[in-house]
Parts: structure tokens; sequence; C-alpha cells
């Protein structure tokens, strides 16, 4: 069968290895943004605050746009008005702009599912609400958000081969460019396909460690 299809793979196997190295490191650095600005956005947003009138338009239209179309206009639309960026640098925005829309309503959802009355309580004892939020409430919605958020990060892996219409060389494109010298599509979108699972299955077994660490260290202090 033509030298049996997997030598392909193995031929290729340096790029699309070089390629989800980038697909990771995107989806790394994007997240490290997302996350940023999820909790910002998400703990402002869950206090009825002025600033709400700003940043619930950002959460609405980041949510409510596809992404590709916000990588599109931050790396080819912006330039039309002076502001060029580089390929990274728009796919890091892009991804961290849009994920964390959607953290920040993870992060808001989880603070609303904290009892009021530890806020309460942790005043009574003294602390100020900056101190009770830092150190007795955002703790606790922490760990309702964890599966949410690793959940939110596997897709954001995912969503990274969005970043191939940038010409960034991460995996979908790798994947697209060794199609396109050998006229192999089965054997090579087949390996993409199954890199993106290892990765993504990868994160699923971490996200069942931490929930059962977290819910372990929620026993122990209850204690």
């Amino acid at each position: 069968m033509d030298g049996f299809k997997t030598i392909l793979i193995f031929q290729n196997h340096r790029e699309l290895l070089l390629g989800a190295g980038i697909t990771l490191q995107i989806t790394c650095v994007s997240y490290v943004i997302a996350l940023a600005i999820g909790t910002v956005v998400g703990i402002a947003r869950s206090r009825p605050r002025r600033l709400n009138f700003l940043l619930t338009p950002y959460v609405e239209i980041f949510r409510g746009t596809p992404l590709l179309i916000q990588l599109f206009f931050i790396y080819y639309a912006l330039p039309s008005v002076g502001i060029t960026i580089s390929s990274y640098t728009a796919a890091y925005l892009g991804i961290g702009l849009c994920n964390g829309a959607y953290i920040s309503e993870i992060i808001r959802g989880s603070l609303y599912a904290v009892d009021k009355g530890q806020e309460e309580a942790a005043i009574s004892l003294g602390l100020n609400r900056f101190q009770s939020l830092k150190h007795v409430i955002l703790p606790q919605a922490i760990q309702v958000a964890i599966p949410a958020l690793v959940n939110s990060f596997s897709a954001q892996l995912k969503e990274t081969s969005l970043v191939s219409v940038l010409a960034i060389n991460e995996l979908t494109r790798a994947g697209q460019m060794v199609y396109a010298r050998t006229f192999r599509p089965f054997e090579i979108y087949l390996a993409v396909g199954a890199m993106y699972f290892i990765m993504t299955y990868s994160v699923s077994i971490l996200s069942r460690y931490l929930e059962k660490f977290f819910h372990a260290s929620g026993k122990v202090s209850q204690a």
C-alpha cells in the first residue's frame, strides 16, 4: 500500500510537531490574557458599578461575533487606520479578547454561586470588601469555576486552528502545507486530528485531577 501510509506521517512528523508546539504556545499565551481579562471583567460585572456600561458591550460584542471575523479585523482591518501588529500578536489579542469575554461570565457566575453570607461574615471579622473578595470569596469561586475554565482552555486550544488564516504555521496550517506537497489528505488530516485529540484529552485528564484536588482541599479546610 505504497510502502504503508504511516511512513508519510513519520516523514513529516517534525513539521507537524513544530506546528503542535506553536499551537500550544498560542493557546497558553492567549489563555493567560483571556484569564486576566476575564477575571477583572467578571469581578467588576458581578457588582453594580458604573463600569458596567463599558464592560457589558465588550462582553456582548466579543461573544456575539465570530472569532474568525475578530482575527480578520485585528490583523487586516486595523492597518487601514494606522495600527499594524504582527500575526502572532493579532492571534494572542484576538483569541485572548474573545475568550476573555466568555471567561468573565464564568467568573461572574462562580462569584454569584458563593453564598452572600461568606462576605458578610468576612466583613464582620474586620476585613474590608477587597480583602474579603481576595481571601474569602474569590478562592471559593475559583473552585466552582475550575471545570468550566479547563473546558474553556480545551475549546481555545481547538480554536487556534483559525489563526492559520494569519499565515501562522500552527498545527492546522502545518497539515495543510504537508498536504499541498503530498496530496494525501486522509493520512495527514487523520494525524492532525489525532494530535488535537491527544492535546485536548490530556487537558481533560488534568481537569479531573484538579477537580479531585480542589474537592479534597475543600474537605480538609472544612474539617
